[in-house]
């Protein structure tokens, strides 16, 4: 048996984080000693490998936990699907690299295009599929027809700043392709709905809790309930990218902050932003 020192040592992972990991139930010690310390046989030494190739991988530690306590469940959906999330990043990066490279060589123009011309005319023609009659003529009233606003939305697609959201959005839902499935079966208005509310009260109840440390039990779990909530309602696997891009511009963004104040109360901004960065660096752990 090793105690958690030992294990840490031997891994190189903080006894603070196997704590961590012990509190969520990802890696539990094989016993407890009578004087409280934990201990941990080969078996778990093993487990906790796996959990690391995992980590390794960038698999977020709820997901992880999902495959370490269901057996059945088809690990090789679950890798190829963090693969595709790579493959992507690699990708974007590689694009970047050879844009650099040309910089270098004296081209000024990088190229950050996450979707090209084709590719958002069907993800406009899903949309357009989506929408009923009082939706699309908003757009028709304002552009003057379907084919201006089209046109309009594929010429402004080509500005950096454009692509750069979309390549957060990409990495939101994991790929290019969780984007473009997102368009074709977006939630129905009724449960869009009863989703913005539920966040709405999510964020009442943390900013009445406004004081409190934000690595508090009782704040963790609101963030954690926040964090299922926009799963379900932005459709993606992993909701952290989406809500520490949320939590950046309720702290940083002047606007943003003072229309979340303005609703909620002076500080409510931050305080939701303290929180949720809070909850997902304890995760990182």
């Amino acid at each position: 048996m090793k105690t958690v020192k030992e294990v840490s040592e031997f891994t190189g992972i903080s006894v603070r984080t196997l704590h961590y990991y012990d509190e969520i139930g990802l890696f539990k010690p094989t016993e407890v000693s009578e004087a409280g310390y934990r201990l941990y046989d080969d078996k778990a030494i093993e487990k906790l490998g796996q959990i690391l190739v995992f980590r390794e991988l960038d698999l977020p530690l709820s997901d992880i936990k999902l495959i370490m306590e269901n057996p059945d469940l088809d690990r090789n959906s679950v890798l190829a699907r963090q693969r595709e999330m790579l493959l992507l990043k690699k990708e974007r990066l590689e694009r970047i690299i050879a844009s650099i490279d040309e910089m270098l060589k004296g081209d000024q123009n990088m190229d950050f295009t996450v979707f090209d011309e084709t590719e958002l005319h069907d993800m406009f023609t899903d949309m357009l599929q989506n929408m009923n009659e009082s939706q699309k003529q908003i757009f028709i009233d304002h552009y003057g027809s379907i084919e201006e606003w089209e046109k309009h939305m594929i010429e402004g697609a080509s500005d950096e700043k454009t692509q750069r959201n979309y390549a957060k959005v990409v990495e939101w839902y994991g790929s290019k392709e969780a984007v473009k499935e997102s368009l074709k079966q977006p939630p129905k208005s009724e449960v869009f709905t009863a989703y913005q509310k539920r966040i709405g009260d999510i964020q009442k109840r943390l900013v009445a809790m406004k004081g409190t440390d934000v690595n508090s039990f009782e704040v963790r779990q609101l963030i954690g309930e926040y964090d299922f909530v926009a799963k379900q309602l932005y459709q993606v696997g992993d909701a952290r990218p989406l809500l520490l891009d949320i939590a950046k511009g309720y702290q940083e963004n002047e606007e943003l902050m003072k229309g979340v104040d303005s609703v909620l109360g002076e500080g409510a901004s931050k305080y939701i932003g303290e929180a949720i960065e809070a909850f997902y660096s304890r995760e990182e752990e």
